[in-house]
């Protein structure tokens, strides 16, 4: 018999306007304050900063409201934290997650066009003309800004921007973009109780915003923030901030080292060899996470992080050397080095392991859509029943947009499986691991081309595919996936679910929109060569470099990559083994997908600094003091998304921004 969830926290409709609204706010403003300004991100990573900005002076605006002005019914903490939730879902899109590299993404095969690169001859005949900017004149005034565009007016700016180029272009990517978030939403719909009931998931980055939630609901906010471990968390990050935003802006004042380059202190030789780029940052937010996550994958990060390093010496001291042109042609932002591939069959074996653990929810699933007998309001079986057809129907309309465009239904079939599969693995990654920065190590086409090898892609293939994972498939730093869980968490008890769910996907529809609007004003303004965007230029630029050479001879990898692909897969499968048969192993699977991710370079120390203290207060204090120490690292985590968001606004208003986050 199943268990009907009960729902009773009701969602007034004055919490979708505000968070839709703010939500689209954040996406209106997040281009010009983290691309121009190139201040503190507003909405990077997992848990970015606006969002829970403006959650907590909400949060302190309604509890004033109830004391002072006896306004009771102002917004309760479950509407919060939904409004929250909505823009934490979009927050991404504006930057990393679409924004930050779409237009390059459409314009670089013409724009950085030369005779030495014959991406004319080559490329640009591939391209399809409904997907690509056809108007040389309106890409030339993208790269260098519209004449005068920087004294010009926001309404007069566009009113000279060459919208009839971009008209088609934005139709077929937007209907791509449409279909993607509509799949992945009801894929991560289908996943989400298995992950919240059946496995009872622990979701690290949730738990400041739900604390703050419970405070307010029960009417104890002032002890909660008059909580002395809470207090003495947050002034930590306010005076290292505060003293080092100072010294940004008035080198008289002292600064205090946040970053520790210790490579110089190793051999460049040996088996200590893979230490020589080691750097130790300090952030007090994710010791803070680090602490909140579970002690067995805090411990895993950090372990197979140095345990990586070692294996490169290790192989340098046996003699084992794998030129890098053993790679071949890669996509992975960050990859290398032929020894990172493991991480191939690494996602591969844990995409199967994550079937296997929901079998049984994914056959009950599948019996409830095809219960067409059963009319009952029964959410489960609704529930199931939207998101199991959702899902086909996602798949099979993007497959059509993919063979609209000549990739051939094998051809498609295969590229969205693997989309898919990375996707879903990050998922995991980063709402198990309280990962706030996350970054793939190898593509999705890196993983089909050591499989099957990329000879069965016709180049037709290979354009769109290249091009589509980079669009919304491998700068997976701002995927909304993972927030799609954290928002179905969050609201998984709430009345209304189908008035969420498409508010949720209305909000993205809606925030995709703006953010192109406000990255198109923002380039023809100033021009994408006036522009903090190096990075996205760069990336895009080698995608189309890459893609050369397997049209022109199909460049195949060497022996070496499917021999570390197939380690990978070998050692998640004794992780994952191990794991789920031994309630002692002491280390998560997860862990070693993140060995070489450019994210944990930046995160290690702040996990062994959260594992430490994690370790210690279970060891020598129990239950009991970890739940003390936990306000203590809460404020961390508050004092250091604090002051971030005092200095993004302080920089709103000066040439330069003080970073508190990285970036």
């Amino acid at each position: 018999m199943i268990e009907k969830r009960k729902r009773g926290t009701q969602i007034r409709p004055r919490a979708f306007i505000l968070g839709f609204i703010l939500a689209v706010a954040i996406c209106a403003v997040t281009p010009f304050n983290n691309v121009y300004r190139n201040a503190t991100p507003l909405g990077g990573g997992y848990f970015p900063l606006a969002p829970f900005y403006l959650l907590f002076w909400l949060t302190v605006i309604t509890a004033l409201s109830r004391k002072f002005f006896k306004i009771e019914t102002l917004l309760t903490g479950a509407e919060l934290i939904f409004t929250w939730g909505l823009m934490l879902l979009v927050s991404g899109i504006a930057y990393t997650g679409f924004a930050r590299t779409f237009f390059i993404n459409l314009t670089a095969p013409f724009y950085f066009s030369s005779v030495e690169n014959r991406w004319q001859q080559v490329i640009q005949p591939l391209l399809p003309k409904n997907l690509f900017p056809q108007d040389s004149a309106a890409i030339e005034m993208l790269y260098n800004g519209i004449e005068g565009g920087q004294d010009m007016g926001w309404i007069e700016l566009a009113s000279q921007i060459p919208w009839s180029a971009w008209v088609l272009p934005f139709f077929s990517w937007g209907l791509f973009m449409i279909i993607c978030y509509f799949l992945i939403l009801c894929l991560v719909h289908m996943i989400s109780r298995q992950a919240m009931e059946n496995e009872r998931m622990n979701f690290p980055l949730l738990i400041v915003p739900k604390m703050m939630q419970k405070a307010l609901d029960e009417k104890k906010l002032s002890s909660f923030f008059g909580n002395n471990f809470l207090l003495i968390g947050i002034g930590i990050p306010v005076c290292l901030h505060l003293l080092n935003g100072l010294n940004f802006y008035y080198p008289a004042f002292p600064h205090l080292n946040t970053l520790v380059l210790a490579g110089p202190y190793f051999p460049k030789q040996g088996i200590l060899t893979g230490f020589i780029k080691l750097k130790l940052y300090f952030y007090p937010a994710f010791i803070g996470f680090a602490f909140l996550a579970s002690k067995q994958v805090s411990f895993s990060f950090w372990f197979f992080f140095i345990s990586g390093a070692f294996l490169t010496g290790i192989l340098s001291v046996a003699g084992f050397s794998f030129p890098v042109s053993e790679l071949g042609t890669t996509f992975g932002p960050t990859l290398s080095s032929p020894e990172e591939t493991q991480m191939i069959g690494a996602f591969i074996i844990f995409a199967i392991f994550l079937v296997w653990l929901a079998r049984f929810h994914f056959k009950e699933m599948t019996l409830h859509a095809f219960d067409f007998k059963n009319n009952g309001t029964d959410p489960n079986l609704i529930g199931d029943k939207i998101a199991f057809w959702g899902t086909g129907i996602g798949f099979i309309t993007l497959t059509i947009w993919f063979m609209f465009h000549g990739v051939s239904l094998f051809q498609s079939m295969l590229l969205i499986v693997f989309f898919i599969l990375f996707t879903m693995v990050t998922v995991r990654v980063v709402c198990q691991g309280g990962i706030t920065y996350f970054t793939l190590t190898v593509a999705p086409l890196d993983a089909i081309n050591t499989i099957f090898g990329l000879k069965i892609f016709s180049n037709m293939a290979l354009i769109i595919g290249s091009i589509s994972q980079k669009i919304l498939f491998v700068d997976l730093r701002e995927s909304i996936a993972p927030s799609i869980l954290h928002v179905l968490r969050i609201t998984n008890r709430f009345k209304g679910q189908k008035a969420i769910a498409i508010t949720i996907l209305l909000a993205m529809v809606t925030c995709l929109f703006v953010s192109a609007i406000a990255m198109i004003l923002l380039c023809y303004k100033f021009g994408i060569r006036e522009l903090q965007l190096d990075w996205a230029t760069r990336t895009t630029v080698s995608v189309y470099n890459n893609i050369f050479p397997l049209v022109q001879n199909h460049i195949e990898q060497g022996d070496s990559i499917r021999m570390f692909a197939i380690i990978g897969a070998v050692v998640m499968g004794i992780l994952v083994t191990c794991y789920h048969r031994f309630y002692w192993w002491p280390l998560h699977p997860i862990g070693y997908l993140m060995v070489y991710s450019s994210a944990m370079k930046i995160l290690w120390v702040s996990f062994f600094i959260g594992w430490v203290f994690n370790a210690l207060c279970m060891r020598y204090g129990g239950i009991t003091l970890f739940r003390k120490m936990r306000y203590f690292f809460v404020g961390l985590i508050m004092g250091d998304f604090l002051m971030g968001g005092t200095w993004a606004i302080i920089g709103l208003f000066t040439d330069y921004g003080y970073q508190v986050l990285p970036t």
